[in-house]
């Protein structure tokens, strides 16, 4: 009797230890609860989200003060720190942790602390010391938007700020929506945009939008528009299009004259380009199947305001398809895109690429021009123009590879991008011509007198013979350096930048028609006396490259020849007509009237010397590289000596004014 009475009681303190653990148990979850309902009610948080907010995310202070449940005679942990990072510590002293060791280095977003958390959330890799493995935890922030855990506050900082330029504003743990990013609409050429904030700069936004570069899209816009009166319709790719502002300007000027197609890698991009055909009326047609717009279309539009919108590499969709224009505009340098880009482009089609990698291609980088481009530069008073040179022998290089020829139709440097337009000829013999115009250019670093090494692999003995100057054999040492290779051909086609400023005043580019017209100078070697403002198109029936052109006394239809367009008539019109235009061609480089100036002389005005050494019997023109630059055909010798005999002392200009 004894043992079962012990055994009974043994049982009895079991059952009354059972009953306290699962009361405790009980205490513990509506504890949980409470404080589940309480952060919910703090932050609105809907129970539909599959997770709660992290205890270092609170508004005020106090909240986090209430989650600590200070108390003045009891020692209580930090709520954010684990016990052996911090020991638990009177209320007082608590304060003062969670104040300057929490508050004071949070991360503030839409009313809300993410305060740094040094909880088990983020372990830090073991490090083997000795024979003994330590681990600890790390310190880091929780993301409000996405639960990220980092470590750093500024990495944290840009976290939540590259959610905001994406337009991710909208916390999971919140229940009421956050506000959407109202995206700017920005207008151009009667064409609207939609951005995203920061949209000027690429690093932080995936649909980049620069509003400097207007006058880059009024130029290729007019160089598209003269090709479409050759033949039409034209296969064009905008190969980066981010808010598809240019490929949007060519469908809704040139209608059904152009198939448009516009591309991008980035998902983000797609879809803003998706919204901007949209908001301008256009259809779209992505993955072989047309989505129609939300307002609705008139009939006979299904043809002539479709975009094509892919999302794609750029070498792959320039591998797969064949286009009549193509237009590339990465951001920085183009030459990881030429090969691609001429592997299919059509015969007598037209390249376009704008490169914005200046800081190489205007030697500040030496180093990366010699990377991308194979080209030794150094700054000079044309160094524009030996960019735009470089940029041209690294796109002959790449269409020679793929047996094709260039002709250079347009070649733009100003402070922003670097602008080059080609029109493709194929074969080998095209090809081979183009090659034949890279050449290495000796440069005097003396008086900055330059010229083109002549053809040919036999080594001279004295290549300092090749330049015109005497600074060799006047100074000691070494006076030149060798700079390429470079483009050795004519940057501009004059008949080409006619038809180009003929249709940006058909369109009002106004931007377009004041460069234009200073290239078309430019290109003849004439000043803006002589500029006659005749349209291009005078002769009302002309043919050229194979197809009827269109002309204001024609019909509005232009006719394309039947047959391919290799025939040995296309070809043929193609060689008169370089001929034709390639006749007057402009002298290489330029020179800069401040650079050579006489010390102690009053120079004359610009144009007045450009007379001066016209009637010296030179060709002369300004220069769209350099607003004080001016190309000549006088060397640089007579160019200083026409300057000294039309300038006058500084000191006989004093002496007239002192009675």
């Amino acid at each position: 009797d004894g043992v079962i009475a012990s055994e009974n009681v043994e049982s009895n303190n079991l059952d009354m230890k059972v009953a306290q653990s699962e009361l405790e148990i009980e205490e513990k979850e509506t504890e949980e609860e409470s404080t589940k309902e309480s952060s919910s009610n703090t932050l609105n948080v809907s129970p539909d989200y599959p997770r709660e907010k992290h205890i270092s995310i609170q508004r005020h202070f106090a909240d986090l003060e209430k989650l600590a449940n200070l108390k003045e005679d009891e020692k209580k942990p930090c709520p954010l720190c684990s016990e052996e990072k911090y020991k638990a510590c009177y209320s007082h002293k608590l304060h003062r942790h969670l104040l300057n060791f929490h508050w004071k280095v949070s991360v503030e977003f839409k009313g809300y602390r993410m305060c740094i958390c040094y909880l088990p959330c983020h372990p830090v890799k073991p490090n083997l010391v000795g024979d003994q493995t330590s681990s600890k935890m790390g310190a880091h922030y929780h993301c409000i938007i996405c639960s990220a855990t980092i470590t750093r506050r500024t990495d944290m900082i840009s976290h939540i700020n590259r959610h905001v330029n994406k337009g991710e504003t909208e916390s999971r743990f919140i229940a009421v929506p956050a506000p959407k990013y109202s995206h700017e609409v920005l207008k151009e050429s009667a064409t609207d945009v939609q951005v995203l904030p920061n949209y000027s700069t690429p690093q932080k936004t995936d649909s980049y939008f620069n509003p400097k570069m207007k006058l880059n899209r009024q130029l290729i816009f007019c160089a598209l528009a003269v090709l479409t009166k050759e033949r039409e319709p034209i296969e064009c790719l905008d190969a980066f299009g981010a808010t598809g502002i240019m490929g949007l300007q060519w469908a809704k000027h040139l209608r059904s004259s152009v198939r448009v197609t516009i591309n991008d890698c980035n998902e983000n991009s797609v879809a803003m380009i998706r919204e901007n055909c949209h908001l301008n009326k256009m259809k779209v047609k992505l993955n072989t199947k047309e989505d129609d717009g939300d307002e609705p279309m008139g009939d006979g539009e299904e043809n002539t305001d479709t975009i094509e919108v892919t999302k794609m590499d750029a070498n792959v969709i320039m591998h797969l398809r064949s286009f009549d224009f193509i237009h590339l505009d990465p951001f920085g340098t183009t030459v990881n895109y030429l090969d691609s880009a001429f592997r299919n482009v059509r015969n007598l089609g037209i390249v376009s690429l704008t490169s914005t990698d200046v800081s190489s291609l205007y030697a500040k980088a030496q180093h990366v021009a010699l990377r991308h481009y194979g080209c030794n530069i150094v700054r000079t008073e044309y160094y524009k123009e030996l960019a735009a040179r470089a940029v041209i022998a690294a796109v002959t290089r790449a269409a020679a590879r793929c047996n094709k020829g260039i002709e250079v139709l347009l070649a733009v440097a100003l402070e922003h991008f670097v602008l080059v337009v080609v029109r493709v000829l194929r074969g080998p013999s095209p090809a081979d011509d183009s090659a034949r115009k890279i050449r290495y250019l000796i440069h005097c670093q003396w008086c900055e007198e330059r010229i083109f090494q002549k053809e040919g692999n036999m080594v001279e003995e004295n290549p300092y013979q090749q330049l015109p100057c005497d600074c060799h054999g006047s100074m000691p040492g070494k006076t030149a350096v060798v700079l390429g290779p470079l483009w050795s051909g004519a940057l501009f086609n004059a008949g080409f930048l006619r038809r180009m400023h003929f249709e940006s005043v058909q369109y009002g580019l106004d931007e377009a028609q004041s460069l234009l017209k200073t290239v078309v100078c430019e290109a003849e070697c004439t000043t803006s006396k002589h500029y006659s403002t005749h349209a291009p198109w005078e002769d009302s029936k002309q043919e050229e490259c194979g197809v009827y052109i269109k002309t204001p006394n024609t019909s509005t239809e232009s006719y394309l020849l039947q047959g391919k367009r290799k025939c040995n008539e296309v070809i043929r019109n193609t060689n008169k007509r370089q001929k034709a235009e390639s006749s007057s061609e402009h002298p290489a480089f330029y020179y800069n009237v401040h650079r050579h100036s006489i010390k102690g002389m009053n120079m004359p005005k610009l144009n007045k010397f450009l007379t001066y050494l016209s009637e010296a019997g030179y060709r002369v023109s300004r220069t769209h590289f350099d607003p004080m630059g001016v190309r000549t055909t006088a060397p640089l010798a007579q160019f200083k000596t026409v300057l000294l005999q039309h300038s006058t002392p500084t000191y006989a200009v004093g002496q007239a004014e002192e009675p």
